[in-house]
């Protein structure tokens, strides 16, 4: 850490609120303020997340004077302006995905966070996994050879019946995709974090399950449904089928769901090159599977037989699992290193890959609507470190 301590504030308090506000504490930060959806449960939260106040709205937080760091955390169609006014406020921003409504959005804010001279970047914390390094690392020098297909899926249930809802149904408060810009926003973006090629032609269909749900299910996500409302009508999708091609020439598939039965955050990628391929399964992140045409092998998640850049992130000894919490320890330790150094550490998401997430949900809604195959717009694209 510097030598002084930074000052942080949560705009949002739901679950994602609280994983950010828990990480921030472990990195070392005094999280100062909080802002929830009412004052009253900004009082509350305070209490919960250990802040040491609470402020009455998060347009007031981001351009509060006491604050370094500011981590947006708030239903989707606030992040924009509360990013924008943070960057103009000259803080460091942390915005959960999606960065704006759209990508023309995105791009502005990408924009001001260069002009504003600040560190600015978006949860996709999958990619500080130490077996997703290791897989990173394994395509990176030449190990797994040519990557010739990349495919899997993001499957969940939270969603699977007409009571379960959340704003994010809400396409006024969580935008033009559901499942997709939710989940599958992450699925894409850690496909091409680790073989280091991007998605540049897509053919999609997508699938609105439940269509209609009850208005009153409007809780935390994954929390239990109160079962009360009235019936509304859902313009959102529950699902996804993807198909692509990356800018190397390699073919993909996945399957995006908040509908699979059973599946609780099953986020599947295998990569399949000329040497081996290589799959990673979020629900059993220890390991790594590596194939050859003589052997499969299960790397395991131990520091002394990783490569280096997977080891950075393995902080047990192998036989003590680290999880999805551990993953975005290391996030918010990363960004608040660069916050403190102006050194982005490898592999750090900026908002650069924010913009990149909303280009591809744009171009898989484009070809959903259109029944074509779409191009990806690669405009300030992403860079992975």
């Amino acid at each position: 850490m510097a030598s002084e301590q930074l000052r942080v504030g949560i705009a949002g308090t739901g679950f994602i609120g609280a994983v950010h506000a828990r990480s921030a504490h472990l990195a070392g930060a005094r999280v100062v303020a909080v802002a929830a959806s009412s004052p009253e449960s900004a009082e509350a939260a305070a209490v919960a997340l250990r802040a040491d106040r609470a402020v009455t709205s998060a347009e007031a937080l981001v351009e509060d004077p006491e604050l370094d760091v500011v981590h947006i955390c708030t239903p989707n169609h606030l992040h924009e302006a509360l990013a924008a006014a943070a960057l103009a406020a000259g803080k460091h921003v942390v915005c959960e995905k999606p960065l704006a409504m759209d990508a023309a959005g995105a791009d502005q804010l990408v924009a001001a966070a260069a002009a504003a001279d600040r560190q600015a970047a978006v949860p996709f914390v999958y990619r500080f996994y130490p077996t997703v390094r290791e897989a990173r690392e394994r395509v990176r020098t030449g190990e797994t050879g040519l990557v010739h297909l990349v495919h899997g899926t993001y499957l969940q249930d939270w969603l699977l019946r007409p009571e379960d809802g959340n704003w994010r149904v809400d396409e006024t408060l969580g935008g033009a995709s559901r499942a997709f810009a939710d989940i599958g926003s992450h699925w894409c973006d850690l496909a091409e974090f680790v073989t280091g090629q991007r998605l540049v032609r897509l053919s999609a269909r997508t699938l609105t399950a439940v269509p209609e749900r009850l208005s009153g299910s409007d809780g935390h996500a994954f929390a239990a449904a109160d079962g009360t409302g009235e019936l509304r009508h859902v313009s959102t999708e529950d699902a996804a089928v993807v198909q692509f091609e990356t800018d190397a020439g390699a073919l993909g598939s996945v399957v995006i769901s908040q509908v699979s039965a059973g599946r609780k955050n099953r986020l599947w990628l295998e990569i399949d090159g000329a040497e081996e391929a290589l799959a990673f399964d979020q629900e059993q992140p220890e390991q790594l599977w590596a194939g050859r045409r003589p052997v499969e092998t299960i790397v395991r998640r131990d520091p002394e037989s990783l490569s280096p850049a997977a080891a950075r992130y393995a902080n047990l000894p192998g036989g003590h699992p680290q999880g999805y919490a551990d993953c975005f320890d290391a996030f918010v330790a990363d960004f608040y290193e660069a916050v403190e150094t102006g050194q982005v550490p490898d592999g750090l998401p900026l908002f650069a890959d924010g913009l990149r997430s909303n280009r591809i949900t744009e171009a898989v809604l484009a070809s959903a609507a259109s029944g074509e195959w779409v191009d990806v717009a690669t405009t300030h694209e992403a860079v992975h470190g």
